[in-house]
């Protein structure tokens, strides 16, 4: 009876004490669940904060490229106004100049309406008149850049040559030019009108 009285006493407190051992598990077990839900809770402004600053971040990167963006517009604006004037410049330039230059050339040739007039008043033979203002013409078109195409004797240049018939030949090459019928001209070069020809054709 004396040792098993003795232990029991010993059982009860190994068992309380392990029962005191679990309860505070068990109580920080549950404190921890209670505080984990609570974490996130404590870090949600951490975050709420990090999104708002990348927010405005944002916002002042799209207003700076919007202000970039509004500036490119308005360069290109000015550039189209000063695009736009200066060929309003240049059509009134080139309608001046051409205006001009035709006036010139009027007033070269009215005196060769003057001759033309005289020489039709005259009562003998105008020949020599009407020859006299060709030539005076033709001195006043020269001088503008006009100069005749050379045909007769010449190989035949699509051109500045306009065939309106082959002739057979036996004394020419083929393609050459026997005969300009209405005479061609070129305007700096540049062919203006081509001259109609006759041109040898072999037998």
């Amino acid at each position: 009876m004396g040792p098993l009285a003795e232990g029991q006493p010993l059982r009860q407190r190994a068992e309380q004490e392990g029962d005191r051992v679990l309860r505070e598990e068990e109580h920080n077990r549950r404190e921890e669940e209670l505080q984990e839900p609570g974490e996130p809770a404590a870090e949600e402004p951490q975050e709420q904060a990090g999104a708002q600053e990348e927010l405005t971040a944002l916002r002042e990167e799209l207003e700076a490229v919007r202000r970039e963006r509004d500036s490119y517009l308005e360069h290109m604006q000015r550039l189209k106004a000063e695009l736009d004037n200066s060929r309003k410049r240049m059509e009134r330039e080139r309608s001046r100049i051409v205006q001009l230059a035709s006036e010139n050339l009027i007033r070269e040739l009215l005196p060769v309406l003057d001759n033309l007039e005289r020489a039709l008043e005259s009562k003998g033979d105008i020949h020599e008149g009407v020859r006299a203002i060709r030539d005076q013409l033709l001195e006043i078109l020269r001088n503008e850049g006009l100069t005749p195409v050379a045909s007769d004797g010449q190989h035949f240049d699509p051109s500045v040559h306009e065939a309106v018939m082959g002739q057979p030949s036996e004394e020419h090459e083929e393609d050459t030019v026997l005969q300009t019928v209405q005479k061609g001209y070129l305007l700096h070069g540049k062919p203006v009108r081509p001259a109609k020809v006759i041109v040898a054709k072999q037998v």
